[in-house]
């Protein structure tokens, strides 16, 4: 049982005071009719959240939220965005890449939200991870994005159809592959839903 009061950050008291953060991904905002209060299985987990813009949009609609990432700067970035925001997420920091771990726990989120980040051995793990009739939000860049800036290591870059396989045996509510504008960028995306245990 996770103690969600021992890593939260409080709710800020008023209104916001003058500073900006970056809104949400447009496919999230796209797509935040999934995401109504009471509809998930579980809270919802910002997987290598930077500063976490895209939970704390969820978690202004009274979602319980995760934001997870290494690096402790910017979580620290993303609690104040948080208290700015007026919202109570929790914050965990974990290695997502430590070589025979599984960093996630198992059957417990009611939506993952992937954006700008691939680490293919993280696949199984956000698989196990999510529970049944949750709700997965994946997007990054594919090996197309070179021609147009970073990033250019492939290993951060998805081959053609990989991301669909991966999920390919889920219900598939959205699927994207192809060139984005402003910024003109290389991205699949994928929204899906993991099934009920014999549901199909």
């Amino acid at each position: 049982m996770t103690d969600w009061a021992k890593d939260s950050v409080p709710s800020a008291q008023g209104e916001c005071n003058g500073r900006t953060f970056d809104g949400p991904a447009a496919l999230l905002v796209e797509f935040s009719r999934l995401f109504a209060p009471g509809s998930l299985p579980g809270p919802i987990l910002d997987l290598a959240c930077g500063d976490c813009r895209n939970g704390i949009f969820l978690a202004r609609r009274n979602l319980p939220v995760v934001c997870c990432d290494k690096s402790q700067e910017s979580l620290e970035r993303a609690r104040e965005a948080a208290r700015e925001s007026g919202v109570t997420v929790r914050i965990r920091r974990v290695d997502l890449e430590m070589e025979g771990s599984n960093p996630l726990e198992q059957d417990y989120y009611g939506a993952i939200l992937v954006f700008r980040y691939l680490h293919r051995p993280l696949f199984p793990s956000i698989r196990s991870a999510l529970r049944e009739g949750g709700i997965l939000v994946y997007e990054t860049y594919t090996t197309l994005q070179p021609m147009f800036g970073k990033p250019h290591n492939p290993a951060f870059l998805l081959e053609p159809g990989e991301l669909f396989d991966a999920f390919k045996d889920w219900e598939i509510i959205h699927y994207f592959e192809g060139i984005k504008e402003s910024p003109r960028r290389a991205v699949a995306r994928i929204i899906c839903r993991k099934p009920l245990r014999g549901g199909g």
